[in-house]
C-alpha cells in the first residue's frame, strides 16, 4: 500500500474507533491497540509532512496558543430562548403557537436543557471549518483550535450531510470529569472550581488548546441550521446528526400533544440527578420546520422553541459570618458561615464564598438573608441575596488584607481569582498542611500518624516542618493528648517504615505547588534522582510530557529555596528514599497486552496484591474501576452485587479465580 494510502485509511479508522468510544460509548478495540495505530500514523505523518490534514486524529491533543480569539460574524443568528416556571406558562406559549399556525395537529420535540456554554460549529463538504462561541448571538469568539480537541466532535463527517451547514450545542463538563479535577487540584493545594459550567465555558477560552485537550469535555448537540437541510423535522434532523457522528442526546422525546410534554416534564424533573451532566430544565419545540420557519423569531427568541426551567432547589437563610481559611499553599478561601438549614437532603452550614471578586458581585454583607442553592447539585453555593430583608446599618463587606493567621500582607496576582499569604515557612495553616500532605495515604501514608496529631506536635513545638518527624523520640510524643505508649511506639515504628516509600511518592509528599501524584510520578521516572531534578533547567522540565511552563517554574522555585534544601538533605541523612527503584521486567507474557482487567472479592489460591502483580506480569493492566474501558473482571467471593450488576449491564467477560489462572497458563 502506497504512503498517502496507508496515511488515509489509518486516519479513517482512528476516526472511527474516536466515535465508537467518545459518541457511541461503545469502543471496539483496547486502549493499547488505538494508541499503537495513533502512533503509527504520528511516525508516517512526521516523515511525510507532504499529506499534511488539519483533520487529523493526531491533532486532536492541541498545542495551538491562541493569544487573541477573533471575532466572527454568525452566518445564523443564535437566539435565546423564552423561558417558563409552569404548566400555565407553557399552555400560554401553545396558545401562541396556535393563534399563528390555526388549530392544526401539533407534534413537539422535548429535549433536555443542558447546561455548559453555547457553541455554533460550521461544517463544509464534511469537515469541521469553524467553531464559534455564542457571544451576543450576533457575534463570537472563535475557538475552532480549542473545539478540535474535543473528542466528541467530530472532525470529518459521515453519510448523507449537506454541504454547508451549522450545527449548535453545549459543551458541557460531566460531574465525574469535574469532581476529578477537583481532586487534582486539592491535591496540589488549589482552590477548587465553582461549578461544571463555568469551568466548560473558561475552558473554551485558555490560550493553550493543549491544556483543553486534558479536560474531560464532551459536545452535546441539539439544533442543525443551514439553507439546504435534507430533512422536515426537528426530531428527525437529530437523528440525522447522530448518523453524520455528532453526539446527540437519545433522551428526546417526540410528543403529539402538550400532555405528553407535561410528562415528559415531570419524569425529569424528578429523574434528572441520575444524569451524568447539569441539566436545569427542558426545551420544547415545534417539530415541523415548516411550521418553525412560518412562526419565525421575535426581537430576541424563536417563537416555535421555549424553555422551561426545573425550579432549583433553593433556600433562605442567614449570613451568621464570614470567615477565611488559609490553605498549605497559602491559598485564602473566604467562608460563608450559615443559619443550618436543610438543601436537598442534607444539612447546609456553610458555603464558599470564592473569592473577593465573587463576594463583591453580590454584594454579600453578614446578618444578609441569602438564598443558597446546591451548584450543579454538588457543592452548596450562595446565589444572591434578600435585599428587601437587609437593614439600614447593614455594612458592606471588606475583604480582608493581612492573613487571618499570620497577619502578613495578602497579595493577588495579575490574573488570578485567589488572594495568598506569602508567608510560606512562618504562617502555621502553611506550616501544619505541608506536614499533613506529607503523612497523607498517597504520599508517605505514616501509620499511626493523623492531621490531628499533626497538629498537636506543631503546637507543642515538636515539628516546625515534614524533616523533624524523623528526629521524634518515643519519650516527647507519650506526653501528649491520647497519646499512650502503644500509640507513640506506632507513630515512631510508622515514620521509620516510611523511610522504605518510593521516591516517586516521596517526591509527591514535598508538596511543591502544581505537582500532584501522576506529575511527580512523571519527573521522578525521567530525572531518577533528586539532585538530577534539583538542577534541572526551566527548558528542560518543560520538555518533559505533560510538564508545563507553570509547573516548571514551581519546582525550579522550590528547589531555589535554602529551607527546602535544607529539608532535603537532612531527610536523604535519615534515609528517606530520593532515587527511583530500577525494577527489572517482571513480565512473562503478552498474554493480557492491551487489556485492562478489574479485581473484586475475596480469592482463596492467591491474594488480591498477588493477583493483580500477575495481570502485570502477563501484560495486562490494573483498571481501578469497572469502565467501558474494562476487558475483563476477576470476581472473586463477595464480589459486590452492584458491580457485578455494572459488569453484565456492559457487557464485560467475567472471570473467577480458576478461569484467570487457567489464562494465564
Amino acid at each position: 500500500m502506497e504512503v498517502k494510502q496507508k496515511i488515509e485509511a489509518l486516519r479513517s479508522e482512528l476516526n472511527e474507533h474516536n466515535y465508537n468510544y467518545y459518541v457511541l460509548d461503545n469502543p471496539t478495540i483496547s486502549d493499547f491497540e488505538f494508541d499503537q495505530k495513533l502512533k503509527e500514523l504520528e511516525v508516517l505523518e512526521q516523515a511525510h509532512p507532504e499529506f499534511y490534514d488539519a483533520g487529523s486524529p493526531t491533532l486532536r491533543v492541541g498545542g495551538q496558543i491562541t493569544k487573541n480569539f477573533e471575532t466572527i460574524v454568525h452566518r445564523y443568528r443564535m437566539y435565546s430562548l423564552d423561558n417558563s416556571y409552569s404548566k400555565e406558562d407553557l399552555l400560554d406559549w401553545e396558545q401562541r403557537v396556535q393563534k399563528v399556525l390555526g388549530d392544526v395537529p401539533m407534534q413537539y420535540t422535548c429535549e433536555l436543557k443542558y447546561d455548559g456554554a453555547s457553541i455554533s460549529i460550521t461544517y463544509e463538504n464534511g469537515e469541521l471549518k469553524r467553531a464559534v462561541t455564542r457571544g451576543d448571538g450576533i457575534q463570537g469568539d472563535d475557538v475552532t483550535n480549542n473545539i478540535r480537541t474535543i473528542k466528541s466532535v467530530p472532525i470529518k463527517l459521515k453519510g448523507d450531510y449537506p454541504e454547508s451547514f451549522d450545527i449548535r450545542g453545549e459543551i458541557v463538563l460531566p460531574f465525574a470529569g469535574f469532581e476529578k479535577m477537583n481532586e487534582e487540584l486539592i491535591e496540589i493545594g488549589e482552590t477548587p472550581y465553582s461549578n461544571p459550567r463555568n469551568t466548560a465555558s473558561g475552558s473554551l477560552k485558555l490560550q493553550d488548546s493543549a491544556e483543553v485537550a486534558k479536560r474531560p469535555l464532551e459536545c452535546l448537540l441539539y439544533y442543525v441550521v443551514g439553507s439546504e437541510l435534507n430533512f422536515e423535522t426537528q426530531y428527525e434532523g437529530l437523528d440525522k446528526a447522530r448518523q453524520w457522528g455528532f453526539k446527540v442526546p437519545t433522551i428526546s422525546k417526540l410528543t403529539n400533544n402538550i400532555e405528553e410534554v407535561f410528562e415528559f416534564i415531570a419524569y425529569w424533573d424528578e429523574h434528572r440527578h441520575e444524569l451524568p451532566y447539569e441539566t436545569d430544565g427542558v426545551v420544547i419545540k415545534v417539530n415541523s420546520l415548516h411550521y418553525q420557519e412560518e412562526l419565525g423569531y421575535t426581537s430576541k427568541s424563536p417563537r416555535w422553541a421555549i424553555a422551561y426551567k426545573f425550579k432549583a432547589e433553593q433556600v433562605e437563610t442567614r449570613l451568621n459570618s464570614i470567615s477565611y481559611q488559609v490553605g498549605r499553599t497559602g491559598a485564602i478561601t473566604p467562608v460563608a458561615n450559615l443559619e443550618p438549614v436543610q438543601l436537598a437532603g442534607t444539612i447546609v452550614k456553610r458555603a464558599s464564598l470564592h473569592n473577593a471578586d465573587q463576594i463583591a458581585k453580590l454584594d454579600i454583607r453578614v446578618n444578609d438573608l441569602v438564598y443558597v442553592e446546591k451548584g450543579g447539585e454538588i457543592i452548596p453555593k450562595i446565589v444572591g441575596v434578600n435585599m428587601e430583608a437587609r437593614t439600614a446599618d447593614s455594612e458592606r463587606t471588606i475583604y480582608i488584607k493581612e492573613c487571618p493567621e499570620c497577619g502578613t500582607k495578602l497579595k493577588r496576582n495579575e490574573g488570578e481569582a485567589q488572594h495568598y499569604c506569602s508567608n510560606v515557612y512562618g504562617c502555621p495553616p502553611q506550616i501544619a498542611g505541608r506536614i499533613q500532605h506529607f503523612i497523607s495515604r498517597k504520599a508517605m501514608d505514616i501509620d499511626g500518624l493523623g492531621e490531628e496529631t499533626v497538629i498537636l506536635l506543631y503546637k507543642n513545638h515538636l515539628v516546625e516542618n515534614y524533616a523533624d518527624l524523623y528526629d521524634l523520640k518515643k519519650e516527647q510524643v507519650m506526653g501528649l493528648e491520647r497519646m499512650g505508649e502503644k500509640s507513640a511506639d506506632n507513630l515512631i515504628k510508622g515514620i521509620e517504615i516510611s523511610k522504605q516509600v518510593p521516591f516517586e511518592r516521596v517526591l509527591y509528599a514535598l508538596g511543591i505547588r502544581y505537582v500532584g501524584e501522576t506529575v511527580a510520578k512523571k519527573l521522578a521516572k525521567h530525572y531518577k534522582t533528586i539532585d538530577a531534578l534539583a538542577v534541572a533547567p526551566l527548558m528542560e522540565l518543560i520538555m518533559v510530557d505533560e510538564i508545563g511552563e507553570r509547573i516548571a517554574q514551581s519546582v525550579i522555585d522550590f528547589f531555589s529555596s535554602d529551607i527546602n534544601k535544607e529539608i532535603i538533605a537532612r531527610l536523604k541523612a535519615y534515609g528517606v528514599q530520593f532515587e527511583i527503584e530500577e525494577k527489572e521486567s517482571t513480565v512473562v507474557s503478552d498474554v493480557l497486552l492491551g487489556k485492562t482487567l478489574v479485581v473484586s472479592g475475596v480469592f482463596t489460591t492467591v491474594s488480591r496484591d498477588e493477583l493483580k502483580q500477575l495481570i502485570e506480569d502477563h501484560g495486562g493492566k490494573n483498571g481501578s474501576s469497572i469502565t467501558s474501558k474494562t476487558d475483563y473482571v476477576v470476581a472473586g467471593d463477595k464480589m459486590g452485587p452492584s458491580k457485578l450488576e455494572k459488569a453484565s449491564k456492559l457487557g464485560i467477560t467475567i472471570l473467577s479465580e480458576e478461569e484467570f489462572l487457567a489464562m494465564i497458563k
